[in-house]
């Protein structure tokens, strides 16, 4: 019975934030706010996932864990709602920051109170059922546009869905099993947080040029995972959430293949694999647009869970292995801040400005926006295979 609450916690979890996390770009683009408005309001997760460590390290310090899950649900119900009521850009802004100050936290919190309740060989078996509730997510864009023929992606629809699936999790999280304070009686510190000693590990050059390039490619990843809605919607693609979602479902057949690509090529060509499905999945939008064969835009959409579960999974596992024991876990935090917080934060304002460059009174010229991308995930590819040297044991075939 608690394997069972525990996978509804983690279908639940990721379904709540990807329904109208997905189609938010199309949403904007149809709202008509400015290139800025629209950064800030996309950075809203960059920005959450900043801060959430703090929001964590204070909240699991004084109460048990699935009562601080509950409780940031609860916010995050409220805050989604409120989002779906305003067509201000200044208030929604506010909204979504204040539901991803809530949400953030929650990723690694479920993690740990799965993890507190199950055996290590089971939780994979829990954590999938996340991707599973990501995926599921589309149903909700099925539903309202072929059952009650509303438009829903690019509307504000989706976040009142979301608003309804929180609330049914912040019920649910009150049925899980008891998870005392997960850091009940440890020093508060901003450093460890932060997992800022992690900074140590950067005198070896190998490793700071990992974290340097994990920083970068989070530019060209922003395109698709933060802007690739309001591409969907200008080429007038019906099913917006169900389209993208295609790339979570064969990101859940990837994720298998990761140990046994490794252990046949070792972590750096599996890295290096990640990057070349990064040019791959562009130059896949760049030619699909110039030669007009729209089948090609799924071949960039399928790649992603190549891209997501080589290069990033790939590099936790390259992290946990360069890592000594007692920084590993304050280490897997400072790469999520320095690829999903501040690398996604950058991101996103790059490639707003890019879209904004193309942008005319005709239209978008997105073939000259996928040429720059495909190129800069070109040059990263290069760069990375010149200057992250093989020398490493931890990178050679198991």
């Amino acid at each position: 019975m608690a394997r069972f609450k525990l996978s509804l916690m983690m279908l639940l979890q990721y379904m709540m934030y990807a329904v109208w996390w997905v189609p938010l770009a199309a949403y904007l683009t149809n709202l008509e706010v400015s290139s800025f408005e629209k950064s800030m309001i996309l950075s809203s997760m960059a920005i959450g996932c900043l801060v959430s460590p703090v929001v964590g390290m204070l909240a699991d310090r004084f109460f048990a864990a699935q009562k601080v899950l509950a409780a940031l649900n609860a916010i995050n119900a409220v805050m989604l709602f409120l989002a779906g009521t305003t067509q201000n850009p200044d208030f929604l802004f506010i909204c979504l920051l204040i539901a991803m100050l809530g949400y953030m936290p929650s990723w690694s919190l479920t993690s740990s109170i799965a993890m507190y309740h199950l055996p290590s060989e089971q939780f994979p078996k829990v954590r999938v059922f996340g991707s599973i509730g990501w995926v599921a997510s589309g149903i909700f864009s099925i539903v309202f546009i072929k059952v009650l023929h509303i438009d829903f992606d690019g509307t504000h629809l989706p976040f009142y869905c979301g608003a309804a699936v929180s609330l049914l999790a912040v019920i649910t999280n009150l049925t899980l099993p008891n998870t005392p304070p997960l850091a009940k009686g440890q020093k508060a510190s901003i450093i460890d947080a932060f997992g800022l000693r992690t900074v140590e590990l950067m005198r070896d050059r190998n490793f700071t040029i990992f974290i340097v390039f994990s920083f970068l490619s989070m530019i060209p990843f922003a395109m698709y995972f933060s802007f690739f809605s309001e591409f969907l919607l200008n080429i007038n693609t019906k099913y917006i959430s169900v389209t993208m979602n295609w790339g979570v479902l064969a990101e859940m057949g990837f994720l298998l293949l990761v140990p046994f690509a490794i252990k046949r090529y070792g972590l750096r060509k599996v890295m290096i694999f990640g990057l070349i499905a990064l040019v791959v999945r562009y130059l896949s939008f760049y030619t699909g647009g110039a030669i007009n064969q729209t089948w090609m835009y799924y071949i960039g959409i399928l790649v992603h869970g190549l891209i997501f579960g080589f290069f990033y999974v790939g590099g936790q596992i390259y992290i946990d292995k360069k890592a000594p024991a007692e920084l590993r876990s304050q280490a897997q935090g400072f790469i999520f801040l320095v690829t999903f917080g501040a690398g996604l934060l950058v991101g996103t304002f790059i490639c707003s400005e890019i879209i904004h460059h193309y942008k005319s009174e005709s239209g978008y010229n997105w073939n000259a926006i996928w040429g720059i991308i495909t190129l800069s995930s070109l040059a990263l590819l290069l760069l990375f295979v010149l200057l992250f040297k093989n020398n490493d044991k931890v990178l050679q075939k198991a």
